[in-house]
C-alpha cells in the first residue's frame, strides 16, 4: 500500500519533533513539554512506523525500544585508536605535566580545558551526515565491541545532529554512566526480580551496555557526556574549548563542570573547586582531567605508547579501609619476578571487595614490617592493583613473627636472586619454573598479543600441569584429542581452540614480537620493530 504525502510529511514532522524536545530535554535541561504530551507524540510515531515500516529510518525515536537478541558482538576496529591517560597524583606530577608542555611548545603559558574523570564506561560514536550508525566499545584500544543497537537506547545520545557545520564523517568519544539513584533503581529493580544486584554504577552501565538483548538495555537508566573526537572528515574548531561547545549546538551532551583554566595553578585549582563538591554529585567521579585545548598544539605534542602528551587524569586520593592480614605469600611471574601478596580478610575498597593486595618487593615488606595477623589500611585508587600503606602495630597481637623472604623459588626450587641493589627479587629458574612458562604462555596468547580466543588462564595452567607444552611454540602441536581431557573443554570448545590457534598464525609481525615476552620490547618497541624491518 502506497503511502500518502500527509502520512509520511506527518512521520518527519513527529520525528524532527521529538529529536528537538529529546535535544531541549537531555542537553539543555530546558524541556518545552511534559512528558504525557512527549509520550503521546512517541507512541502516535510508534503507531505510523508499525503500519508503514517503509517510513522506519535509521534516526528514528522509536528505535530506543532496543531490537531483538544478538548472538555476538562484532568487533569494530577503530581507525583513531582509543587512547589511555596518564595519571597524577599529587601538584608536582601537575607542575611536570604544564613544564613539559611549555617546554616542547616554547611558550610561556597553556590554557587547558579541565572536566571531571567520570567513573564510567568510555564509547565512541560515528557519525556519518549526521546520522549515528555505529557505537563501539573502547575495548583494547584499537577494537572495541559494536553496540550500537545498545547505544541507540540511551535517550541522551542524539540520534541524528543537529545544526550546522557537521563534519561529515564524526568520531565522537564520550562516557557512559548511571548516576546515583539510576544505580539504585536498577538494583531495586534487580531485587525485585531475584536478579543479580550490581556491586557500584560503573560495573552496572558497563553491564548494561553489553547485553546481547538491547531490549533489556533500554530499561536500564544510562546516561552520557561527550568529551572528544577521533576520525573526523571535514572542519572542527581549532580549540578543544570551542569543539564542547560545537558539541552542545550538534547535539551532544557535554559535561556543564567543564572549564577553561591557565597553567598548572589553574589545573590545581580547578582540582580542589571539584574535590570540594564531589560528594554533592549524582554521579561518580574519580578525578579531573585536564586537556590542552589548542587543538594543533595537542597534533604537535602527539602520544607516547598507548597515551596522549597533551592529556593527564588527576586522580582524587585512592579510598582506604582497615582489615586483617590472614597470611603472606610470593607469586612467580612471567619474567621471574618474585612479588609478596598479602592475602586479606575481604574487604570492600572503591567499590569492590578486595582479598589479596600487593606489597611490591622485599624492601617494601621491611619498611611495613607486615606480619600475620595484622590490622592494615589498604589502598585501592580506580583500577590500580590494591596496595597495603601502613600497618597498624598497636593492633599487633602477641608473638607475631617477621616475613622472611624466600631463599629458593617456592614453585621451582630454584635459587632466588636479587637486582637493583637488592630490591628485585627473581627466581634464576627461567622456563624451567613452571610458574614462568604459565605467564609466558598466558602473554602470548593474551588479547594485545596473539590473541588466542578461549586459552583462558585455568587452560593454560592445566596444560603446563600435564606436561602438554613446554613453551608456546607446543601449542601449535595440541589436537582436540588432548584438549577435551582438560576441565571446562568439551569437544566443541577444544575443537574451537584449536580453530583459534590457527587462525593466529597469521596474526602481524608486532603482535608476535610482543607476544615473545623479550626484554625490554614491549608493545610499542616491537611496533618500531616490525615497522623498521617489514
Amino acid at each position: 500500500m502506497a503511502v500518502s504525502a500527509p502520512i509520511r510529511n506527518r512521520v518527519l514532522k513527529l520525528r524532527a519533533a521529538l529529536h528537538e524536545h529529546n535535544y531541549r530535554y537531555h542537553v539543555l535541561d530546558d524541556p518545552a513539554i511534559s512528558d504525557a504530551e512527549y509520550d503521546r507524540m512517541f507512541g502516535e510515531l510508534q503507531h505510523l512506523e508499525a503500519r508503514y515500516p517503509e517510513l522506519i529510518s535509521a534516526d528514528s525515536p522509536t528505535l530506543r525500544a532496543g531490537a531483538p537478541p544478538l548472538k555476538q558482538f562484532a568487533p569494530v576496529n577503530h581507525k583513531v585508536a582509543m587512547l589511555s591517560l596518564s595519571n597524577a597524583f599529587d601538584e608536582s606530577d601537575v607542575l611536570a605535566f604544564d613544564k613539559r608542555i611549555r617546554e616542547r611548545a616554547e611558550i610561556e603559558e597553556v590554557e587547558y580545558v579541565a572536566e571531571p574523570k567520570l567513573d564510567g564506561l568510555a564509547v565512541s560514536l560515528l557519525y556519518e551526515r549526521g546520522v549515528l550508525v555505529v557505537g563501539a566499545t573502547r575495548g583494547d584500544g584499537e577494537t572495541g565491541e559494536d553496540v550500537t543497537m545498545n547505544i541507540k537506547t540511551i535517550k541522551s545520545v542524539p540520534l541524528r545532529l543537529r545544526g550546522k557545520n557537521i563534519p561529515e564523517i564524526l568520531e565522537v568519544r564520550g562516557e557512559v554512566f548511571l548516576t546515583h539513584a539510576g544505580f539504585r533503581k536498577l538494583n531495586e529493580d534487580q531485587r525485585s526480580k531475584a536478579g543479580k544486584l550490581f556491586v557500584n554504577p560503573r560495573n552496572a552501565a558497563a553491564g548494561s551496555l553489553r547485553q546481547l538483548d538491547s531490549r533489556l538495555t533500554a530499561q536500564r537508566p544510562l546516561e552520557i557526556f561527550f568529551y572528544g573526537v577521533g576520525r573526523v572528515t571535514g572542519k572542527i574548531p581549532d580549540t578543544h574549548r570551542a569543539l564542547l561547545k560545537a558539541f552542545k549546538t550538534w547535539g551532544l551532551r557535554v559535561s556543564p563542570l567543564a572549564d577553561l583554566v591557565v597553567g598548572a595553578e589553574g589545573c590545581i585549582e580547578y582540582y580542589e573547586r571539584i574535590a570540594k563538591i564531589r560528594c554533592r554529585l549524582s554521579y561518580d567521579i574519580d578525578g579531573v582531567v585536564y586537556k590542552v585545548s589548542d587543538m594543533s598544539l595537542q597534533s604537535k605534542l602527539g602520544n607516547i605508547s598507548r597515551a596522549p602528551r597533551w592529556a593527564l587524569a588527576h586522580k582524587f586520593p585512592a579510598q582506604e579501609e582497615s582489615t586483617v592480614v590472614q597470611g603472606i605469600e610470593v607469586q612467580v611471574g612471567r619474567t621471574g619476578a618474585v612479588t609478596p601478596v598479602a592475602r586479606l580478610r575481604p574487604v570492600f575498597v572503591g567499590g569492590v571487595t578486595v582479598s589479596n593486595a600487593t606489597l611490591h618487593n622485599r624492601r617494601e615488606i621491611e619498611r611495613l614490617d607486615i606480619r600475620v595477623g595484622d590490622t592494615v589500611m589498604v589502598r585501592r585508587a580506580g583500577d590500580v592493583i590494591p596496595e597495603v600503606v601502613s600497618v597498624n602495630t598497636g593492633k599487633r597481637p602477641p608473638h607475631t613473627r617477621r616475613f622472611k623472604f624466600p631463599d629458593t623459588c617456592p614453585v621451582c626450587g630454584s635459587e632466588i636472586v636479587y637486582e637493583g641493589e637488592g630490591i628485585v627479587a627473581r627466581c634464576s629458574g627461567g622456563l624451567y619454573c613452571s610458574a614462568q612458562r604459565k605467564e609466558s604462555i598466558k602473554h602470548f596468547a593474551s588479547r594485545r598479543a596473539m590473541d588466542i580466543d578461549g586459552l583462558g588462564d585455568k587452560i593454560v595452567e592445566q596444560l603446563v600441569d600435564k606436561n602438554l607444552v613446554q613453551d608456546a611454540a607446543d601449542l601449535y602441536s595440541l589436537t582436540v584429542e588432548q584438549l577435551v581431557g582438560l576441565e571446562r573443554l568439551a569437544g566443541k570448545s577444544a575443537q574451537n581452540l584449536v580453530q583459534s590457534l590457527e587462525r593466529s598464525k597469521t596474526t602481524k609481525l608486532e603482535r608476535f614480537l610482543h607476544a615473545l615476552g623479550i626484554g625490554q620490547v614491549g608493545e610499542t618497541t616491537a611496533q618500531q620493530l616490525a615497522a623498521h624491518f617489514g
